[in-house]
């Protein structure tokens, strides 16, 4: 069994407002990372942590080190290994070689000469694909042409079954209710998504994709393939101040023929399926 513990939306940064409500409990952000990594450490104890992205709120280049840099000092008390996705917030002020530089070394590193953060490695039996999912404020989220030929020759060279890990989500996720984006797919799901489905589909090595940034839990099956959103660590689950964080995060167990994945935290869910992957 190989199990992967996974955290999203971190938001490390200063507390702000969204249609006058307090929705996000960036106050909390270092004590729940803090949680989550202790969580980790002592109970699950799992082979990998995955850090999904927007592991800050963008206030500016030097705010943003600082608390970029604040967030991956606590994730890296864990245990075990830990990589990580960029994600939207992430990259507002910060630049590939800054997200590199303060992740460290690891299998990142192999995507400096090209323009995406995409990278590739295996663990325990797996292949992992990262990918960069790029957002314009308002307007869409893309993966573009390059990438997404870098990730169809990646499935076509696996010889492993594959783990894929993304900020945003490439599922058909209907978003209604959900408080950030009903109304604003364009801004939650990426805009390629039927040719990254295609591919995936092509490629029939796929045995799950992870992401987050959608801020909350969120299950589809296409074509055999389950596609998990893990809801935002701070989300605050109450209309207003002084809020209930979600304290969310994930606990996926990969074994040779079965996917069983636990939404930990105030709002749990459990789903298991089988795979011929």
């Amino acid at each position: 069994m190989f199990t992967i513990g996974l955290v999203s939306d971190l938001h490390f940064g200063q507390e702000t407002y969204h249609r006058g409500k307090l929705r996000k409990l960036t106050r909390d952000a270092p004590k729940l990372a803090k949680a989550f990594v202790e969580s980790m450490n002592e109970k699950v104890k799992p082979n990998l942590i995955v850090n999904l992205g927007d592991d800050i709120e963008d206030e500016g280049r030097d705010a943003d080190l600082a608390r970029y840099r604040g967030c991956h000092q606590v994730l890296s008390r864990a245990a075990a290994e830990c990589v990580h996705v960029a994600g939207n917030h992430d990259t507002v002020n910060l630049t590939h070689a800054d997200l590199r530089s303060i992740w460290g070394d690891g299998p990142w590193q192999s995507s400096a000469s090209r323009p995406d953060l995409c990278y590739s490695f295996e663990r325990g039996g797996f292949h992992f694909a990262v990918l960069e999912t790029h957002e314009k404020t308002d307007v869409d989220i893309t993966l573009g042409t390059h990438q997404l030929q870098w990730f169809e020759a990646d499935l076509r060279a696996a010889t492993l079954p594959v783990v894929v890990l993304m900020h945003h989500s490439a599922s058909e996720q209907d978003l209604r209710g959900n408080y950030w984006f009903e109304g604003r797919e364009h801004v939650a799901l990426v805009k390629e998504r039927a040719e990254f489905r295609r591919i995936v589909r092509a490629a029939g090595n796929v045995r799950i994709v992870l992401n987050g940034h959608v801020h909350w839990n969120h299950f589809d099956v296409v074509d055999g393939v389950p596609y998990v959103t893990v809801q935002s660590l701070i989300e605050n689950l109450d209309e207003d101040a002084p809020g209930r964080a979600a304290a969310a995060h994930a606990v996926v167990r990969l074994t040779e023929r079965r996917t069983t994945i636990e939404l930990e935290g105030a709002e749990r869910a459990r789903y298991q399926i089988d795979s011929t992957v």
